[in-house]
């Protein structure tokens, strides 16, 4: 079974099916797909689902399955059987219990959820299946109250019947100094540009890469994130904002637009300019290879998407409202950007205490 790009008919919209080993399409996935597809799911979540439910049928078809036979108890087997290695899963080979899984809980978990989601989709269209993940609980008392409780307080509500307890994963940062590396070690400016407005604005690389020249207002000293099509399928995950620069962002970009873009027609920022075709939008392929040529030049193994990560943590560090940072970076609700960057190490909180005056003028003394 494989995972393949298709182009939908009439909008000529990207999106992604599952290939059974007939090599025809899982048309109950396909319909599931394109529907997330209709809705304006982003891509990398229809080409995630995809991949999720292709190790769904996998499963399936290795136990003899139908998916509209599959009850709660074979859901748990497929959670086993992720965690096993390639030649386990194929049952070529006995797996020891002490085993290492071959993935996390927090990828299992995400499969769950593109399981359910599906299951649920079919559930909403007619098909005979029930909400298979779905675990209803009763309303009642309880620290955390939905929105419009008052509404359906007392009511049963729908939670996850399955989910793997995984660990939080702090993000990962870059440091002041790793940050300085990863920039001197471009040897282009239009490169040095792309890590620089990562680093200023901590928009991701999908949102830089759309970036048009009326996006940035040089006088303003303003970067405008806008959700729209873009020709080399970059896409903002959220929608639109407006970023503050500072004046040495702006002048590199004055910089690289005298120094290497030139007279080159094209309404975005980040071109191909040394390869062909000229002129065309940079993609992220090619942001990747950049990437991997600047892990090995700087020793330093990052990801384009720690830049967001430490800006939003530098502004936390340094006093900035959360509020303030949740519209920086486009979260829909302050909730997001607590359930991501809401922690702290030991350094953190050494210094909240120090600027409290905590560990001196004590009123108790040992």
């Amino acid at each position: 079974m494989l995972v393949q790009p298709v182009v939908m008919p009439g909008t000529g919209t990207r999106s992604w099916t599952v290939l059974g080993n007939d090599d025809e399409p899982v048309i109950p996935a396909e319909r599931f797909l394109a529907y997330l597809t209709d809705i304006e799911r982003s891509p990398n979540t229809v080409k995630a689902y995809a991949h999720d439910l292709k190790d769904f049928w996998d499963f399936l078809a290795r136990r003899g399955l139908d998916w509209r036979e599959a009850r709660l108890e074979d859901v748990g087997e497929f959670v086993a059987w992720l965690r096993l290695p390639p030649p386990g899963r194929a049952g070529t080979v006995a797996v020891l219990p002490s085993a290492v899984p071959q993935v996390s809980a927090s990828t299992v978990n995400r499969k769950l959820a593109a399981v359910s989601a599906f299951y649920a989709y079919q559930a909403r269209n007619g098909a005979d299946v029930g909400d298979l993940l779905a675990a209803w609980r009763p309303g009642g008392r309880g620290g955390w109250k939905p929105f419009l409780h008052h509404v359906s307080k007392g009511k049963p509500h729908r939670g996850r019947a399955i989910t793997l307890k995984a660990p939080q994963k702090l993000p990962r940062i870059l440091t002041a100094a790793e940050t300085q590396a990863v920039l001197d070690a471009c040897g282009r400016l239009r490169d040095r540009f792309f890590f620089a407005v990562l680093h200023e604005t901590g928009c991701r690389a999908g949102e830089a890469l759309g970036l048009r020249h009326e996006d940035i207002a040089a006088a303003e000293r303003e970067v405008a994130i806008v959700a729209r099509d873009n020709a080399n399928g970059a896409r903002a995950k959220s929608g639109g904002r407006v970023i503050p620069a500072g004046a040495d962002l702006i002048r590199l970009y004055a910089d690289y637009l005298h120094g290497e873009y030139g007279d080159t027609d094209s309404d975005y920022v980040f071109i191909n300019l040394f390869a062909e075709p000229r002129g065309q939008a940079w993609s992220y392929p090619a942001v990747y290879d950049l990437v991997r040529r600047l892990r090995a030049k700087t020793g330093i193994d990052f990801d384009p998407h720690w830049f967001r990560h430490s800006m939003a943590t530098r502004l936390l560090r340094d006093g900035a409202g959360v509020e303030v940072v949740s519209k920086l970076l486009g979260h829909s609700s302050v909730t997001t950007t607590l359930a991501i960057y809401g922690h702290l190490t030991a350094e953190d909180a050494r210094a909240a205490l120090e600027k409290a005056g905590w560990f001196t003028g004590r009123e108790v003394t040992w």
